[in-house]
């Protein structure tokens, strides 16, 4: 297992996470009208749009505060007031989503107080919505601030407190019959293969954050500073009237998370479950959506749930007794486990940057009764520690981001990209990783990854499997 180095720590090398504010800004971008703000270094901004542009092939602003090394000594708040009257005015937007950076956080800049000032001072302007986040990267990861983000707008919008903030307006639309769905850090084709099950179970739906459209939009003839589509602020507000509360993440088990909040100060049922990821996940998650709805799963679904089990079978004899390293967010990690073990392919490392304290556990829960030992996990890992440790396990297969790739290329052993952020391929925005689509899609490029490692290094080669 990855033990403590014994010489003296010096630093993380090649971090297998990204900055919390990253996560923020995702979510942000998935609410309608909404620019993510981030509230530190002119630096900080533009390398999260580098890493979020390279991954979806979508455009991507981030604003703000521009903070220079005065304001380090003398406080932002001015900075932040002036970037928000900026960004009302050369975009117009609805929602301003401010996330907190290490410099501010580390200067103490008191956000939620300097909004409120700003509030005051310009009140006779109509307003956007603010909504505030910390998110100071050295206390977390990139996964840990998209829940975070999630969070402050359910808190700051659907259960605002006595204080008469915004968001405590009755304007709600139809999404007060809706259920909410806090489908965690996926793919807007993930995003967009779930409204389709809602659609499908007549169920009306309220996902927060919706990237579907504007992380992955069409292409237009101008240039729009705010893309169409993401979660509309009115259905936001109305979570807190909804049916229910379905919440994706097995490392948000046990903690006041945005469906906690919905639950204990609205009472919204809330259905916890782990991400949709292979069959045993996704028949879970369709148990839930059949009790709301009140009927059984769809028949388009059902025969999706069949073709996957026959591809199991015929897959077998290709995977079984495969060995495999997984990396990535702690979620994703846990998700995709459960998937391998009952594809045949057994799990030999499950790593994360994540430090949750959640991630052993969770994954012995979806490899209980099918594996005889669990998978070695590492949380709070970086890759020279993942990539040190694999090279001792010699896998056959290696499934993450594109952040693995020189591991994988140092093990000759193939890489099936999963997650953020997917640099090094195209189309990284259209992977499926939920439901038994997204299984069978990656049950096949599992599959075909190995054989088409078998057939490469076959000296005589071969056209029929």
């Amino acid at each position: 297992m990855i033990q403590a180095a014994k010489e003296p720590y010096v630093s993380t090398t090649n971090a297998c996470k990204l900055c919390k504010p990253l996560g923020a800004a995702l979510v942000f971008r998935g609410v309608e009208g909404a620019v993510p703000f981030l509230h530190g270094s002119q630096g900080c901004a533009t390398y999260m749009r580098r890493y979020i542009i390279s991954h979806f092939r979508e455009p991507m602003d981030i604003a703000s505060s521009a903070l220079s090394e005065k304001h380090a000594v003398f406080g932002g708040g001015p900075n932040l007031k002036k970037g928000l009257l900026t960004v009302m005015q050369k975009y117009g937007a609805k929602l301003v989503g401010v996330a907190s950076t290490c410099l501010t956080e580390t200067i103490g800049d008191d956000m939620p107080g300097l909004v409120r000032e700003f509030r005051n001072e310009f009140a006779d302007l109509g307003l956007p919505e603010v909504v505030t986040v910390s998110t100071p990267s050295y206390s977390g990861t990139h996964a840990e601030g998209f829940h975070a983000a999630v969070k402050a707008l359910v808190e700051q919008l659907a259960v605002p407190d006595e204080s008469g903030v915004p968001g405590e307006s009755g304007e709600s639309g139809e999404a007060g019959l809706a259920v909410n769905l806090l489908p965690g850090f996926v793919s807007p084709a993930d995003i967009r293969y779930l409204a389709e099950i809602f659609d499908d179970f007549c169920l009306p739906v309220t996902i927060l954050p919706d990237i579907s459209e504007t992380l992955d939009g069409p292409a237009l003839d101008e240039y729009q500073k705010i893309p169409e589509g993401g979660t509309p602020i009115a259905a936001i507000r109305a979570m807190g009237r909804s049916a229910a509360t379905i919440e994706c993440g097995r490392t948000l088990f046990g903690v006041e998370s945005a469906g906690e909040v919905l639950e204990k100060r609205r009472q919204v049922p809330l259905f916890k479950r782990g991400l949709p990821i292979g069959l045993r996940e996704t028949d879970s998650f369709f148990s839930v959506l059949e009790t709301l709805a009140g009927a059984q799963m769809p028949r388009r679904h059902a025969l999706e749930r069949g073709r996957l089990i026959d591809a199991y079978v015929d897959a077998h004899k290709y995977l079984f007794g495969k060995r495999a390293v997984l990396y990535g967010e702690e979620d994703l990690v846990i998700g995709l486990t459960s998937f391998l073990t009952e594809i045949g392919v057994k799990p030999v490392l499950v790593a994360s940057g994540g430090n949750s304290g959640k991630l052993e556990e969770a994954v012995k829960s979806v490899t209980s009764g099918i594996l005889g030992e669990a998978p070695e996990t590492a949380a709070g890992t970086d890759f020279y520690q993942i990539a040190a440790r694999a090279k001792e396990l010699a896998p056959d297969l290696i499934v993450g981001n594109s952040k693995g790739y020189r591991m994988a290329k140092e093990l000759d052993a193939p890489l099936v990209r999963a997650g953020f952020p997917i640099h090094d391929r195209f189309g990284g925005q259209r992977i499926l990783h939920l439901g038994y689509r997204g299984a069978q899609a990656l049950l096949d490029t599992i599959v075909n990854a190995l054989l088409d490692k078998k057939q490469a290094g076959s000296e005589i080669g071969y056209g029929y499997i």
